[in-house]
């Protein structure tokens, strides 16, 4: 039996980064999400988001690969969105994601980080957070992909 601890902060959008997770239903969907993570026995730690991006902090089982669990809670959340009409102009996930890991000891400021999304949006865009966790991480990125 394996013994791992590998936090991610996993960081995904709607297609073309459409503001289109509308706040009265984003509560449906995490929930929906919390479900999907557990049942591939992940340790979600927490998950929120905004209009146009969501933000998951979680352990990965060793068994799972993170792309596989990606993937996984994208397709079943994409058909509980459309089955549920949570979000009328949702039209899918992007393609990819953004997944950074950290220190066992940051979970508590990683937690208080996604819980505080909102309030940190008024303040940093989307493209500013994603360069600055680029920067942070050591991570090469062309602007024309955020």
């Amino acid at each position: 039996m394996p013994f791992t601890k590998i936090v991610y902060q996993i960081i995904f959008s709607p297609k073309y980064r459409a503001s289109v997770m509308i706040k009265k239903s984003r509560a449906n969907l995490f929930q929906y999400m919390t479900g999907a993570i557990r049942n591939k026995n992940c340790h979600l730690y927490q998950i929120n988001g905004v209009e146009d991006h969501l933000h998951i902090l979680t352990s990965v089982h060793p068994s799972i690969s993170l792309s596989s669990l990606i993937k996984d809670i994208k397709i079943s959340s994409n058909a509980f969105i459309k089955e549920n009409g949570l979000f009328p102009n949702f039209t899918g996930w992007q393609d990819g994601y953004s997944a950074f890991t950290y220190s066992f000891n940051s979970i508590p400021t990683l937690i208080q980080y996604v819980q505080n999304q909102e309030e940190h949006h008024k303040k940093v865009t989307y493209i500013e957070e994603m360069k600055a966790l680029f920067k942070e991480h050591g991570i090469e990125f062309d602007e024309k992909y955020l």
